[in-house]
């Protein structure tokens, strides 16, 4: 999509560039109400900065969401070409996400100071959007739906993610169906709960790399040259998970740079919580696996 204006004299046409209303860019991409959505509290600068990367990343926490949420969609329908084909392109979103904590990934604790009174009581522990994309992870916790109960919809949508499967629920019962090991009290699981590694799953995962490493020889019916979908499945996750632990780490550095360890926004055990999160695997069997293979 270009933003240049086209010169007449060039020998091109010109755009048009005469509309009886807002024009179809604009009624398309919303751009005014995404420029008009920042109302700094404070006098400093930077925080026009700190709003518009925070917005930028609630944007990229619903794109993620829908990727994700379309991966599961395509496993339940047995289509794992759709599936990975949503898992490369949130790859390349989580990378994007991940580049927007650059311009908050230097503030100097005066810098920070200078605008934070204006957060009050906010913190990104209260994010919904995030919310969501930690429930499609197997971040289950009924818990994190009550600072959402004053806004219905937001609350509705949370429970909905709540009590349905996870991305990673979805990945095991793919497997499951396809013939691999998947212990049947993990399928069965409430899947409101948070997920727990397994030693069965463990096993399945390795099992499936190491049939690859012989070159796809073995028994059973995970065997054979379909064997190659359930490691390029693996690894679309492994790619995912990698990321989502980056972005961990960048928010962890971020904040113990600005802040070090102060109680956080909201409330929050800032630094000290956000240290538990980083440390914590996504699809935890697969990288265990990797030990026994």
């Amino acid at each position: 999509m270009s933003h240049d204006v086209e010169d007449p004299a060039a020998g091109t046409q010109a755009p048009d560039l005469d509309f009886e209303g807002t024009t179809p860019y604009e009624d398309y991409v919303q751009a005014d109400v995404l420029t008009h959505l920042q109302h700094p509290l404070s006098e400093d600068p930077g925080e026009m900065v700190f709003l518009v990367t925070t917005q930028v990343m609630e944007l990229w926490f619903t794109v993620v969401v829908h990727e994700w949420e379309t991966a599961a969609k395509a496993l339940r329908e047995d289509d794992l070409p759709g599936a990975l084909a949503a898992l490369k392109r949130s790859a390349y979103e989580l990378l994007s996400l991940n580049a927007s904590w650059e311009p908050l990934a230097h503030l100097t604790p005066a810098q920070f100071n200078s605008y934070r009174s204006a957060l009050g009581e906010g913190s990104g522990f209260q994010s919904a959007m995030y919310r969501r994309m930690e429930f499609l992870l197997g971040e289950k916790s009924a818990s994190m739906l009550v600072p959402h109960r004053g806004a219905p919809r937001v609350h509705d949508e949370l429970a909905k993610a709540l009590h349905e499967p996870s991305l990673y629920d979805e990945v095991l019962s793919y497997l499951a169906r396809r013939g691999e090991a998947v212990p049947p009290e993990v399928l069965s699981r409430d899947v409101s709960e948070p997920y727990r590694p397994h030693p069965g799953v463990e096993a399945v995962w390795a099992a499936a790399y190491a049939r690859q490493e012989d070159g796809g020889l073995g028994t059973g019916a995970g065997a054979g040259g379909g064997e190659n979908e359930v490691v390029r499945l693996g690894e679309a996750l492994t790619e995912v998970a990698e990321l989502v632990w980056r972005w961990r780490n960048d928010h962890l550095v971020a904040t113990r740079r600005a802040m070090g360890s102060k109680v956080g926004t909201g409330g929050s055990a800032g630094v000290a919580w956000l240290e538990k999160r980083a440390a914590k695997n996504v699809f935890p069997e697969l990288w265990t696996a990797r030990s026994h293979v």
